[in-house]
């Protein structure tokens, strides 16, 4: 079957032909779009990812029926990788750009030494809240149960958890 059959196929019907075009067409285009990937993106994922989205779209403009030229198809996929790879190199640059000017580093996210848990400042700081501040902190941190097990409103356990943190922050940055 040539490409513009095949691209007919997809395009001119809805029965089981079509997975059988379609499935011929990931076989046929998928592996020249991995290798397209390979070359312009250097790595193996981004290429894997690469293949998804392109087959993707490329299919959802055959079964839509908006290639205008059939016999072209193989033009078309490679100009779809194109435009993907340009997309993401665009996002690079401005996520790099971004950072850059606000002078954010990516290795102020990474942290040398893991915070240790200071259980020791932590817990005069918990039994000084009220008794139902600190269920509410208790509940919602540790134990993760939802708002109907203190019977509670959202918006009621919204506030006692706001101002029992604030609490323990003061607490906290005070030991």
């Amino acid at each position: 079957m040539e490409d513009a059959d095949l691209a007919r196929a997809i395009a001119g019907s809805a029965n089981t032909l079509d997975a059988t075009a379609e499935a011929e067409f990931c076989r046929r285009f998928a592996p020249r779009v991995r290798l397209y990937g390979l070359r312009h993106l250097r790595d193996r994922h981004a290429a894997a990812d690469l293949v998804q989205q392109v087959l993707l779209m490329t299919l959802e403009r055959l079964r839509a029926g908006k290639l205008r030229e059939p016999e072209r198809l193989a033009s078309f996929v490679l100009g779809t990788c194109r435009i993907v790879v340009m997309d993401q190199r665009r996002g690079t640059a401005r996520r790099g750009a971004l950072l850059e000017a606000y002078g954010v580093a990516e290795e102020a996210f990474e942290e040398d030494e893991p915070r240790v848990f200071e259980r020791d400042r932590l817990a005069p700081c918990l039994e000084a809240l009220s008794e139902r501040e600190r269920a509410v902190v208790i509940t919602s941190f540790f134990e993760e149960e939802s708002k109907g097990a203190l019977g509670l409103s959202a918006g009621n356990l919204r506030v006692i958890r706001h101002r029992a943190l604030g609490k323990l922050r003061e607490c906290m940055e005070a030991a």
